[in-house]
């Protein structure tokens, strides 16, 4: 039974880790007509099921992914910069940190293109549904720009690409049987499934907590562009900043609805 441990605390990372995917799938459906919302999602989905499964089983492949095909100074950068940005020490310790995160940043592997080309993806796309929402009470008189379900789905799979890369390197970390991580992704992807519906309802009820969603995409785009680069950041940080500004703006809702059933009508004239 030494894997029932493993399992359970796997499964709970890979939901929390596809909090960021189901969040972008959530919002992109939006565009969709609605009779097609669902079949995208779970399609979408069942894509990143499909994925991390298939990556699984090619984990020697994956893992030389981290292997470095060049590096930054090859490309003319003075090896100085990269130092500066180095933290500084006098003991053993302080100085081989340095030499790891120097190689860290300076060696550039596919991952890393993959992480930074994702991240840069990710953050245009959210700026500009943003922008696209600040805008819109301007723009009612123009005819919405059409959306296809291949375009979408063309979207989802592309991020399913990088957020499964995510997920299969830290499931490696976590568990030794192949079985194991296979099993983990296959409950935690049903588990997203059965509650997207739910959540994509809910961003698209609450227009500020959509707000909200499209600032915590921009904040996985920078984490990703960061990877990319070599410089690693806790995810726990921003998805507990994510959990208490969504706590926070839960408290506003369902202030606002108090307020909002507390007016008094207006009385006939």
């Amino acid at each position: 039974m030494d894997w029932v441990i493993p399992l359970l605390t796997l499964t709970a990372m890979e939901i929390v880790l596809g909090i960021d995917n189901i969040v972008f799938i959530s919002i992109l459906v939006q565009k969709l007509p609605e009779a097609q919302r669902a079949f995208a999602r779970t399609l979408g989905l069942s894509l990143a099921m499909g994925m991390r499964l298939v990556l699984l089983f090619c984990i020697t492949w994956v893992l030389s992914l981290a292997t470095p095909i060049f590096h930054v100074t090859d490309l003319g950068i003075p090896a100085g910069w990269i130092e500066a940005m180095q933290p500084q020490g006098d003991d053993a310790l302080a100085a081989t940190e340095a030499k790891h995160r120097f190689d860290e940043m300076n060696g550039i592997s596919v991952r890393d293109l993959i992480m930074l080309l994702g991240g840069l993806f990710l953050i245009g796309n959210s700026v500009l549904e943003i922008h696209h929402k600040l805008d819109g009470a301007n723009e009612k008189h123009t005819e919405p720009k059409k959306v296809t379900l291949k375009s979408i789905l063309i979207q989802i799979t592309l991020m399913d690409i990088i957020f499964s890369l995510d997920s299969v390197i830290t499931a490696v970390g976590m568990a030794k049987e192949i079985w194991v991580m296979c099993t983990a992704v296959i409950i935690s992807i049903g588990i997203m499934i059965f509650f997207a519906g739910t959540v994509e309802r809910f961003v698209n009820k609450n227009p500020t907590v959509k707000m909200l969603a499209l600032s915590f995409l921009i904040l996985i785009g920078v984490l990703l562009v960061a990877e990319g680069l070599g410089t690693h950041m806790n995810k726990g940080y921003i998805y507990f900043a994510m959990a208490f500004s969504l706590a926070v703006e839960m408290i506003n809702i369902r202030l606002r609805r108090a307020t909002e059933s507390n007016v008094p009508a207006n009385p006939a004239h």
